[in-house]
């Protein structure tokens, strides 16, 4: 009987594992999925801001970013993605 208890407590840990591959683990973090909306503006700041035309802001292109159009893009959720701070 404890044979079988144990048995099944280790099936149902395996299969918990198993079962629940969404949760990326600490660094490796999921692809974002981004809105139509937020494509188009995140297009548009770099045809705006991407000076040297290589499809990407850079840090210095993005310190030029206007804070109307920081604002708009705080708004929209794509603002962001860089290292976070450690407290």
């Amino acid at each position: 009987m404890k044979k079988l208890i144990l048995t099944i407590a280790a099936l149902a840990c395996a299969v918990g594992v198993y079962a629940a591959p969404d949760q990326a683990a600490p660094g490796q973090g999921k692809k974002r999925v981004m809105t139509q909306e937020q494509k188009d503006l995140q297009a548009a700041m770099v045809k705006k801001y991407d000076a040297n035309g290589d499809g990407k802001i850079d840090k210095d292109e993005r310190a030029k970013i206007s804070a109307e159009d920081k604002a708009a893009m705080a708004k929209a959720g794509i603002m962001g993605g860089g290292k976070k701070k450690q407290q």
